[in-house]
């Protein structure tokens, strides 16, 4: 006679092991596309300027939309300016006290983001330096690092922007520039690539901040004009102050005479290159940032190499090709190689 209790005690066994094996099938082919955690085992977050600029606006909607896509949870939040580091900080500090596995962070400047990314990497918590690089020497004094930067390369883009410039100038003439935030990195670099291209070319008559802000830049931009009416360029290093720019220009009846040239790529910019208000914009398609950011979390979190620096794709947006630009807005519309996934 068999024994009742032995075979129950074998079906639970059996029962254990197939619903063992059916979990681990399960979380196997829940795992996402580029082999980050199962769907809604990760958790990132992402700080960044402000969402009143359309550039910073369009990087959460990336790194949102690659979550969605991914399976992964994603929190991106900003300061309320581009200049506001102790708002950002505060997002920073309370969203590292949470349970997130990798944070993203575009700071304002070189070195505003690293104390409160302390506490983050005391739990080896990967963090991403996006779009703005931090300082590296502040940050190894505070015992941070980053696992990646990833972001446009602006010395180039201020080198297409001064090409592209010169070329809607006739090869001469008096320029303005509109910086950024007097002192940030990305504005700097902008500059010094705008300034190589152009050196014994074009003459630089003057040269301000208008804090990467439109309405300042309406104002700067037509004290410029009275100061120097020869001015027949203006390359402004972001979109928002290229747009403040053509409106002086406008103001002071020059459009078509003064070209403008910004950097960014942001929509209100391409409608202007289509209407031909500004002449180009260096497009730096900050959407296709927040999908890589997204993505490089991913990989960190499952243990997987990301490389120390990606650099997201740029491109002059100009007459020739905006009509393009516009149909496949936020995303690029052209290929691009992108370092994160090894593909296109």
């Amino acid at each position: 006679m068999k024994n009742p209790v032995g075979a129950t005690q074998c079906r639970v066994a059996l029962t254990a092991l197939l619903c063992g094996t059916l979990a681990l099938t399960a979380a196997g082919c829940n795992r996402s596309p580029s082999g980050g955690e199962a769907s809604g085992g990760a958790k990132i977050a992402i700080v960044t300027r402000d969402f009143t600029n359309p550039y910073w606006a369009a990087l959460r909607d990336g790194a949102e939309a690659e979550g969605k896509k991914q399976g992964v949870e994603v929190t991106v939040q900003a300061g309320s300016s581009e200049t506001d580091s102790t708002g950002e900080n505060t997002k920073i500090s309370t969203l590292a006290a949470q349970d997130y596995d990798c944070f993203g962070v575009v700071p304002v400047n070189a070195t505003n983001v690293i104390t409160p990314l302390v506490p983050v990497a005391k739990k080896n918590i990967p963090i991403l330096n996006l779009d703005t690089q931090i300082d590296a020497d502040a940050s190894k004094a505070a015992g941070v690092s980053y696992a990646s930067f990833i972001g446009s390369d602006n010395l180039s883009a201020g080198q297409q922007a001064g090409a592209a410039l010169m070329a809607d100038m006739g090869g001469k003439g008096e320029v303005a520039v509109l910086q950024g935030i007097a002192g940030e990195q990305n504005g700097i670099n902008r500059l010094k690539g705008f300034t190589d291209a152009t050196q014994g070319k074009l003459q630089i008559v003057a040269t301000q901040p208008a804090d990467y802000d439109q309405n300042l830049a309406l104002t700067v931009t037509g004290d410029l004009l009275r100061a120097h009416p020869n001015i027949t360029g203006i390359f402004a290093a972001n979109d928002t102050m290229g747009l403040g720019a053509a409106q002086a220009v406008k103001n002071a009846g020059k459009t078509g005479v003064v070209s403008i040239i910004s950097v960014d790529g942001i929509t209100a910019a391409l409608q202007a290159v289509k209407d031909g208000t500004l002449s180009g914009t260096i497009s730096q398609y900050p959407y296709a940032e927040g999908q890589m950011a997204v993505q490089a979390c991913i990989n960190l979190v499952a243990k997987k190499s990301v490389p120390e620096r990606v650099v997201a794709p740029i491109h002059l947006i100009d007459k020739s090709n905006v009509d393009e630009a516009i149909a496949s807005f936020p995303q690029p519309f052209e290929p691009y190689d992108n370092p994160v996934t090894g593909g296109k």
